[in-house]
């Protein structure tokens, strides 16, 4: 014979106030573990949706960023014409040879100086991503000192409003445009013309990187073979995504780490909370107790019945946490990555996946805390419950 659900809700409802308090430390829990999650989430999602699968990537052998590689412009046209990459109507090859270099700016919040990436690139190069527009003043004429900034950079850096001068790379940068890349990691970088960036920043060896569209998704793999088979090429070649994807390596890492190290800090407290709770209504219902023992209820009943109180108690913490945590997906975070030592704008993500993960984390807690007050209950013996009452 089992307890109705409606006897275990009553239960909590009569002791409201602590009911309350546990259930508060529970979500406080919940939102820390969703929050971090949600952090990850948005990080990674940030730069592999830069990424292309149909676009690959050449950067120097050995390289991790765009910034710490080169490639020669004798191995740029060496990539132009290799067969396994996409052509235009006219026969020109869909490559886009660009200059990635850091300038310091200072952030309008804390008037301290960041690095932003400055990416010069092609008219081509504008055509491999069709997810960026400009979204006020109009695109930088190519051969021309104009530069557009990416929709983070616009909020968060002085002196980069459409009309504005930078002064980097000994000359004077007029920003002519803003522009949005769906909040990708270009929305974090400025761009200018790629050979007047070269030229600015003395690259006349050749470039930072190669982004080429492939003929078909299936021709990468032969494009690494060529590319492996040449040895006038020292470069890698990368699916553009999975570029990007490696880049949130290291910062996700440090986020996940740091996350998890709080969240079982912070939980402890709660899974202490909600055994003390759990112990206290035993210790108050000890004649109640006895009484549905009395009544026919069998010690597994009793048990289940204060372990669903507790897992109740936890339901209710990780819904109100979780709650809360969906109001994050409103804030933007800038921070350093690590990476690419640039500053990178992304905002809290939260998914059907980590909204499960916090509920079963929430329900965790729960058992964990519940477990040994329920089985103090089971265990008593009905004449030493009644005449404790």
């Amino acid at each position: 014979m089992k307890l109705p659900l409606a006897y275990v809700a009553r239960n909590l409802w009569v002791r409201r106030l602590t009911t309350v308090l546990t259930a508060g430390g529970m979500a406080l829990v919940v939102f820390v573990f969703a929050a971090v999650l949600m952090l990850d989430a948005g990080l990674r999602a940030t730069l592999v949706a830069t990424g292309s699968d149909l676009n690959v990537l050449f950067i120097r052998k050995g390289a991790q960023t765009e910034v710490q590689s080169g490639v020669a412009r004798d191995q740029a046209a060496l990539i132009e014409s290799l067969p396994q990459v996409a052509r235009d109507a006219e026969g020109r090859p869909r490559v886009s040879k660009e200059v990635v270099v850091l300038n310091s700016l200072t952030k309008v919040d804390t008037g301290r100086r960041s690095n932003v990436p400055v990416r010069g690139v092609t008219p081509m190069g504008l055509q491999l991503r069709p997810h960026v527009k400009v979204v006020d003043g109009r695109l930088f004429r190519p051969g021309s000192s104009e530069i557009i900034v990416g929709a983070a950079v616009a909020r968060q850096f002085a002196g980069v409003q459409v009309g504005q001068s930078l002064s980097f790379a000994q000359r004077q940068w007029t920003v002519v445009g803003v522009f949005d890349a769906g909040r990708t990691a270009f929305d974090s970088e400025i761009w200018g013309d790629a050979e007047q960036l070269a030229q600015a920043f003395r690259r006349f060896g050749g470039y930072s990187s190669v982004i080429a569209r492939l003929a078909s998704y299936d021709d990468f793999d032969p494009l690494q073979a060529a590319v492996a088979g040449d040895p006038r090429l020292t470069v890698e070649v990368k699916r553009e995504r999975q570029f990007y994807e490696d880049q949130s390596r290291a910062l996700s890492n440090f986020i996940s780490y740091l996350g998890v190290t709080l969240s079982v800090i912070f939980s402890l407290g709660a899974i202490i909370g909600a055994t003390i709770t759990m112990y206290s209504s035993v210790a108050t219902r000890t004649g109640e107790i006895g009484t549905l023992r009395a009544l026919g209820f069998r010690r597994r009943a009793v048990l289940a019945a204060f372990l669903l109180e507790a897992l109740l108690l936890a339901l209710a913490g990780g819904i109100v946490g979780l709650v809360a945590a969906t109001f994050l997906q409103a804030i933007t975070i800038s921070t350093t990555n690590f990476q690419s030592f640039s500053e990178l704008a992304f905002s809290f993500t939260l998914t059907p996946k980590i909204a499960a993960i916090s509920l079963a984390f929430a329900l965790a807690m729960g058992v964990a805390g519940g477990f040994l007050p329920a089985v103090r209950a089971s265990r008593m013996k009905i004449v030493d419950a009644l005449r404790a009452d």
